[in-house]
């Protein structure tokens, strides 16, 4: 008997990565693509700032396709939910019955994600509900997931944790109340290895920018693959 077909919403950080190797070892879907979108006038990962070609790499080193949807900017509400809705359509007619998302805890944008995709035909899955947050964390580092922070929401977190590695000295250094997995908007990631990949991303740390209230680490492809810390000071 086939699986059921399921896109997984990518949006290059650890949780979605995370996501990803979890549906994987439950056997339960056929992980056909992974979908994220992207700001047009910057060409970047929305809110994580990630460079398309890194994220074009991930899918890669996954060894599957990435649907790419395309967002104005700025992009309202209803042109989001136009886009995005004609998206969802396409997949149900395509065979795609699941859409999988990493959310943890927030418990809105679950339920915004299954008002948007009620009656569409398409189901949506989250893999990671409920975790226990820092234990998942320990998880993701401890089964070889690496990431740097390529986001930083400076309202929550001191800027210069943007473009510092995620691993267990960070965890040690967050500030009080700082969710682990950033699942609050504190911070956002980008995964460069782990079990979900076939290889790593070969990326190194360039210019450290504050822009529209967030600070961002602008993650560069490394064509020599050399480790991409320390993070370079902020301009």
């Amino acid at each position: 008997m086939s699986r059921p077909k399921l896109l997984l919403s990518w949006s290059s950080g650890k949780d979605s990565a995370w996501a990803l190797h979890v549906l994987r070892s439950q056997f339960e879907f056929d992980v056909v693509g992974l979908f994220t979108t992207y700001n047009v006038a910057f060409d970047r990962v929305a809110m994580h700032g990630v460079r398309r070609e890194l994220t074009h790499t991930q899918a890669r080193h996954a060894g599957l396709a990435l649907r790419w949807i395309a967002l104005p900017h700025p992009c309202s509400n209803a042109e989001y939910e136009r886009i995005m809705g004609g998206f969802v359509a396409a997949l149900r007619s395509e065979g795609v019955s699941h859409m999988a998302f990493g959310d943890l805890f927030l418990a809105d944008i679950r339920a915004y994600r299954e008002r948007a995709l009620a009656g569409t035909g398409i189901t949506p899955v989250f893999p990671l509900w409920g975790a226990d947050t820092w234990a998942l964390a320990r998880e993701m580092t401890s089964a070889g997931l690496r990431a740097v922070l390529a986001t930083v929401d400076p309202r929550h977190l001191p800027r210069e944790f943007a473009g510092q590695v995620f691993d267990e000295s960070l965890l040690q250094r967050l500030p009080a109340g700082v969710d682990p997995c950033g699942e609050n908007g504190e911070f956002h990631t980008f995964c460069h290895a782990g079990p979900m990949f076939d290889r790593p991303v070969p990326v190194r740390a360039g210019t450290v920018v504050e822009r529209d209230g967030f600070v961002f680490a602008d993650l560069l492809y490394d064509a020599e693959g050399g480790e991409p810390w320390p993070r370079p000071p902020i301009e």
